[in-house]
């Protein structure tokens, strides 16, 4: 693939960093973000070791001026952004009754209303030149729910909804949007679930793992960053050209039962 500008959302841990990392050792330029006080040592960090141009910005995903100064910037530095990968999410495990409203404000901001105005911002510079690669890392929960998330669940089925609806949109202008939905992989946000539901649950965190984590997986293991790297890599190529307006599952079987 020739060398593109990638914008990768929450970039600086767990999923995301995997993604930035397959796409540094393809030689593409990045654009990372993330929230980590180190983040822009971790940014330079891969930058180095590839031997790549790189940008690092933490634009809070929930103040969209930000996320429209994120944009301006990646393409000042480099032209335009070629893809964009909406990766930076939260998570909060709550009943129904006792939700707490600005968990969910936040939630649904982060996970799908940047994700919404991230793709409004680079879409005229993706249109005009006719090409544009736009990946959103939903969940399973973005197709299957769960008890206790009603957030989550709810944000993740909206951001399928946005990816298809801005796939339509894009289809006669070269723009593909598509959406993975992993399962359980082992990133910061999951740890803190174990040890939250251990506490909750009054259970070891090992039984948290096989007995509710991955109790609806069929391959009883968790997902590796390195394989949803793997599809990112895969729907940015030229090879996926005609795949658009997708949710593809990379769940241990867990949405085949």
């Amino acid at each position: 693939m020739q060398k593109k500008t990638v914008l990768i959302t929450g970039s600086t841990s767990g999923i995301g960093l995997a993604i930035a990392r397959a796409f540094a050792q393809q030689g593409h330029n990045l654009v990372f973000n993330g929230l980590e006080m180190d983040g822009e040592q971790i940014a330079a960090s891969v930058a180095e070791e590839y031997q790549i141009d790189y940008l690092f910005d933490p634009a809070n995903m929930l103040h969209p001026a930000a996320l429209r100064t994120l944009v301006e910037q990646a393409e000042n530095r480099f032209g335009t952004v070629d893809i964009l990968i909406n990766n930076a999410g939260i998570q909060h495990v709550s009943p129904i009754e006792t939700f707490p409203e600005e968990k969910w404000d936040a939630i649904i901001g982060i996970n799908l209303t940047a994700a919404f105005h991230l793709t409004k911002a680079v879409w005229p510079a993706m249109k005009k030149q006719n090409f544009g690669r736009i990946i959103n890392i939903a969940s399973a929960h973005g197709l299957i729910a769960s008890e206790f998330k009603s957030a989550y669940v709810a944000a993740k089925h909206g951001l399928i909804g946005l990816t298809k609806t801005a796939a339509l949109e894009g289809a006669t202008c070269g723009i593909t949007v598509n959406a993975i939905c992993p399962g359980y992989v082992k990133t910061p946000l999951v740890e803190r679930q174990i040890v939250d539901q251990a506490r909750s649950h009054q259970i070891s965190e090992k039984d948290v793992i096989e007995k509710v984590i991955l109790a609806k997986q069929a391959l009883k293991q968790f997902i590796p960053t390195e394989s949803i790297a793997a599809m990112c890599l895969f729907l940015a190529s030229e090879s996926a050209a005609t795949l658009t307006g997708a949710s593809l599952s990379i769940d241990g079987g867990w949405s085949a039962q």
